[in-house]
């Protein structure tokens, strides 16, 4: 059975076929260092193109990496693995499926190449997640523990699998999810950008279908570690995308905040007007304590 038809099976989605309306795509990011931290070593990003035929084959690239080996080598890799991989998948001449895993390989080698050249610098790595949304479907990669979450119908999914040890152990029935949120090793990661020669172990997401209403979560551990995914989609159905990013930092905050809190809130609405175009709204929240949020249009 194909992915498309598992998820359609999982979500009870089976869009008409004549359902052809223009959509366009709400991000609101927010980045913040939390109350332990001295630097931010998350990066959050969303990247709308102008070119509008770039845009309708590539569309509306979103992105959180989370940065791993110490101040200042974390912060250099997250922001390496982001703009290398935003700049790997729109110049690629592959479709979006392959050129999202050659951005991933080129993140990859380039955290590589700069980690080489700085002796200092052996164990930068980054976690990462992106999604791209395209008219009328979505794809995603993964490494780490960066997380991507849907809102389908009133429903979430984690589409993501953690790349951890106790994620590992859940899976091999050694604990529950309920102990492996509070395990000493749950932040001990098994794979992330420039830890390895190649990026075999990354996850993809096969295209899947999207409709109007539906809403995409990407976050860092600093987030899902102190807000449980019920609480996540709560606040996704009673609040405005910026209001929800807002209200999510700060809950993990005001239960410590003990890392770095990064979340982008995707929701495909539909388009008012130009049907054959998919257009975007892309805004940023200010943190006064340390915000790293990125968008872009080019």
């Amino acid at each position: 059975m194909s992915a498309l038809r598992l998820w359609e099976r999982w979500t009870g989605h089976h869009p008409k076929k004549d359902d052809t309306r223009p959509a366009r795509i709400q991000a609101q990011i927010l980045s913040d260092i939390g109350c332990c931290r001295d630097l931010n070593e998350d990066v959050a990003c969303c990247i709308h193109p102008a070119d509008l035929p770039l845009l309708r084959l590539k569309g509306v690239l979103a992105i959180v990496a989370d940065g791993m080996g110490g101040h200042p080598e974390g912060e250099v890799a997250s922001r390496i693995a982001v703009d290398s991989l935003v700049r790997a998948y729109y110049d690629s001449p592959s479709g979006p499926e392959l050129a999202l895993r050659e951005a991933f390989a080129a993140a990859n080698g380039a955290i590589r190449e700069n980690s080489s050249a700085q002796p200092d610098s052996k164990r930068m790595g980054a976690t990462c997640t992106a999604v791209a949304l395209l008219p009328g479907s979505a794809i995603f990669g993964h490494l780490g523990d960066t997380r991507l979450y849907l809102l389908h119908r009133g429903k979430m999914r984690q589409l993501t699998e953690d790349q951890t040890r106790v994620m590992n152990m859940v899976k091999q029935g050694l604990l529950s999810r309920e102990e492996a949120r509070n395990h000493e090793d749950r932040n001990v990661i098994l794979q992330a950008l420039g830890q390895r020669p190649s990026v075999e172990a990354a996850q993809w997401g096969a295209p899947f279908r999207t409709e109007i209403g539906d809403q995409f979560i990407l976050c860092s551990d600093g987030l899902y570690d102190l807000v449980r995914d019920e609480e996540i989609s709560e606040f996704l159905l009673q609040r405005e995308p910026d209001a929800a990013c807002r209200d999510l930092v700060s809950l993990a905050k005001s239960r410590g905040g003990y890392d770095n809190i990064s979340v982008v809130l995707l929701r495909v609405v539909e388009a008012s007007n130009n049907p054959g175009a998919t257009g975007s709204d892309i805004q940023e929240e200010e943190s006064p304590d340390g915000a790293k949020n990125r968008s872009k249009t080019d």
